[in-house]
């Protein structure tokens, strides 16, 4: 940046949205420049979100106004911030799950008018997925793509729009850390080419990366903008929520007991046919969290899918304390006392729609004291539900206040206060604290080394290789479906996992990264 400050390429001045009983965003004053990467940090609920809904066009501000490169605007929608070159990655996809990932590039746009040319649709779309590391299938449905994959659909639609101001909501959580770096030089040379970068982590390492400033909202309001090399994370923690943070919990050795799960030559197709699984074995014993590293779309989801009954296994083995679950009922597996975090916390963990009450007592509905035979007992479910909400520090208006109005990380705490309210002795989390903040990712990684504390077997499946290292005892790399090797957390390279991760196993020369990598 030179001392003569460039016109901004966004400058929203005073800007108040409000919804009923809250003010999201309250007289916020945000500005990022061309050429800069700007990173946006703050609690989930404290405004981010808002804020660039506003920018893209889904919100109008009920006061302020927005400038792009010094000239005011309205953004009535998204086809005028798509018009004006602003593109968002949003944390909830905007994709169409029955159309192909082509086809969604297309979606809004005003050409082509009349012929669409799927084809070279999909060749533009293939050059872009080379060009930045974000490889898809441009002719697969999106219903067909894990949600890793479709985060980078998104972040390939914004580009092939050709946004001159892109906001990415956590666009590295698919990533190997090695494509993390690709990514950070493919942004820096974006930045080069005059485009802004509004960049929207919850991982201060990240921020603290690739940024040049940084804003900090809590309770929708600006704490502070600062520069990265005037501030620490540390600081940036405490602006955010306000108290210290403490960015490593503490795990106690304990020594694993009995086995718990062991699976045995797993394999399992995905949901086009094709093999997604083959030939996994591994065991999990009692206070033992075994972590899944993995970039997304390499069989992690069929693996959770598997084991929780969801998708049936075409080869191997499910047993948990010695019973055979293979390919048996969801009831009977959590009969088994097995939890699940999918990875879909609203759409496949919650019914949105319905209260935490409700939410809580899926796993519970047929005890006593939630059911006297075929008649719930509302009280009890009362009673329950508020218990479980003090119990995990749920901040909900009331039990009776649907899913869908809680922040992302009390989503969070709502779906495994359900979990573990099963006493469970296996428990499969996937991505827990994708998307949470930092005091939520605290809570919930607090929560889930209780459980390894109680001696409860945890397989946790993560794209964040920081959360592993912290939380696992081992972890266990899949790549396209194979087992690349099984290591201790403890004193792990991390450059190693990377490369297994690449699908280069241990041992294996550094040529075979290069031989291996898809054209």
């Amino acid at each position: 940046m030179t001392e003569h400050q460039p016109t901004p390429a966004v400058r929203m001045i005073g800007i108040v949205k409000r919804f009923p009983g809250v003010v999201a965003n309250d007289h916020v004053d945000f500005e990022a420049l061309p050429g800069e990467v700007h990173s946006l940090l703050g609690e989930n609920g404290a405004g981010k979100s808002t804020l660039m809904n506003i920018l893209s066009g889904l919100y109008t501000p009920d006061e302020g106004e927005i400038y792009l490169f010094g000239r005011p605007v309205v953004l009535r929608s998204p086809r005028d911030a798509i018009t004006h070159g602003i593109g968002m990655v949003h944390q909830h996809f905007m994709l169409v799950e029955m159309h192909t990932v082509a086809e969604n590039m297309v979606l809004g746009l005003n050409k082509p008018r009349f012929i669409l040319n799927l084809r070279e649709i999909e060749r533009e779309v293939e050059q872009l997925s080379a060009q930045y590391g974000l490889h898809v299938d441009p002719r697969a449905r999106i219903w067909q793509l894990s949600v890793g994959e479709q985060q980078r659909v998104e972040i390939l639609k914004m580009l092939y729009r050709g946004a001159r101001i892109l906001i990415l909501d956590e666009p590295t959580a698919v990533l190997t850390p090695q494509e993390v770096d690709d990514l950070f030089a493919t942004l820096r040379k974006m930045t080069t080419e005059g485009k802004t970068i509004i960049f929207i982590s919850h991982k201060l390492e990240e921020v603290m990366a690739i940024s040049d400033r940084i804003t900090v909202l809590r309770g929708g309001k600006v704490v502070a903008t600062v520069r990265k090399a005037e501030t620490s994370p540390a600081e940036l923690a405490k602006m955010m929520v306000g108290r210290e943070v403490l960015f490593r919990v503490e795990k106690e050795e304990r020594e694993p007991g009995e086995v718990v799960l062991e699976v045995s030559g797993l394999c399992a197709n995905n949901d086009k046919g094709l093999p997604a699984l083959k030939n996994v074995s591994f065991t999990i014993r009692e206070g033992e969290i075994l972590g899944v590293a993995g970039v997304a779309g390499n069989g992690q989801r069929e693996l959770a899918e598997v084991l929780t009954g969801l998708r049936k296994a075409t080869a191997g083995t499910v047993t948990v304390l010695e019973c055979d679950v293979t390919n048996c009922s969801p009831r009977k597996i959590i009969g088994e006392k097995v939890g699940h975090v999918p990875e879909d916390r609203l759409g496949m963990g919650l019914v949105p729609n319905l209260p935490v009450s409700d939410n809580v007592i899926m796993k519970t509905y047929k005890e006593r004291p939630i059911s006297a035979g075929p008649f719930l007992n509302g009280g009890a479910i009362g009673r329950f539900a508020r218990r479980l909400v003090e119990q995990f520090n749920i901040a909900t208006p009331s039990v009776q206040t649907p899913v869908r109005l809680l922040s992302g990380g009390n989503l969070q705490k709502t779906l495994l206060a359900r979990e573990i309210s099963i006493s469970p002795r296996l428990m499969i989390a996937m991505h827990p604290t994708r998307g949470l903040d930092v005091g939520a990712t605290e809570a919930v990684r607090r929560l889930l080394l209780e459980q390894r504390k109680q001696g409860a077997a945890l397989l946790l499946i993560s794209e964040d290789l920081d959360e592993l290292l912290e939380l696992a005892d081992r972890i266990l790399v899949l790549y396209e479906g194979e087992v690349q090797g099984i290591v201790p957390a403890k004193d792990a390279d991390v450059g190693a996992i990377g490369l297994m991760m690449a699908g280069v196993k241990p041992g294996a020369p550094a040529a075979t990264e290069t031989e291996r990598r898809p054209a």
